[in-house]
């Protein structure tokens, strides 16, 4: 039997990493924790809002996404974690994109974000309502990760 994500040492210390940074920059708790490490993380994949995660490399890949994440975007822990993270978007809709993810940068959190998405399918989608944090590290920036909990199919 596989062992779940959450599961995996890296998954739990990453889960730690955005649930810390997120109280760090917006003074909150992404959700209610309880019980060890673990726990956290095992409660955020099942957690019913959008949480997904990219590094800091050049072109930044996906490197988390909840279960709700996966089945939107609708793609298999293996494959999301392999996919450059603009690729969330359109072409016409990744300089957009980028400035806001700039401004997340620069901020080190944006509140109340907007914009429209797109799965493996093509399936379109408008975010709504979301926020976007710099993950932090010892206070090193080690990526950028996101949670709404509001999307419309386009």
């Amino acid at each position: 039997m596989h062992k779940p994500i959450w599961a995996d040492p890296s998954i739990i210390v990453w889960s730690r990493l955005l649930l810390d940074s997120y109280r760090y920059w917006t003074g909150r708790e992404l959700m209610h924790r309880t019980g060890t490490a673990a726990d956290q993380a095992r409660d955020l994949y099942h957690a019913p809002f959008i949480s997904v995660s990219h590094g800091t490399e050049s072109d930044p890949i996906l490197n988390y996404g909840n279960k709700a994440a996966l089945q939107l975007w609708e793609m298999e822990w293996e494959e999301f974690t392999r996919t450059p993270s603009r690729l969330t978007a359109e072409p016409m809709n990744r300089e957009e994109r980028e400035r806001m993810l700039e401004q997340a940068r620069r901020l080190g959190y944006l509140n109340d974000y907007r914009g429209i998405r797109i799965s493996k399918t093509g399936r379109r989608f408008l975010v709504e309502h979301a926020v976007v944090w710099t993950v932090l590290d010892a206070e090193r920036a080690v990526g950028q990760a996101a949670m709404f909990s509001k999307w419309t199919y386009l």
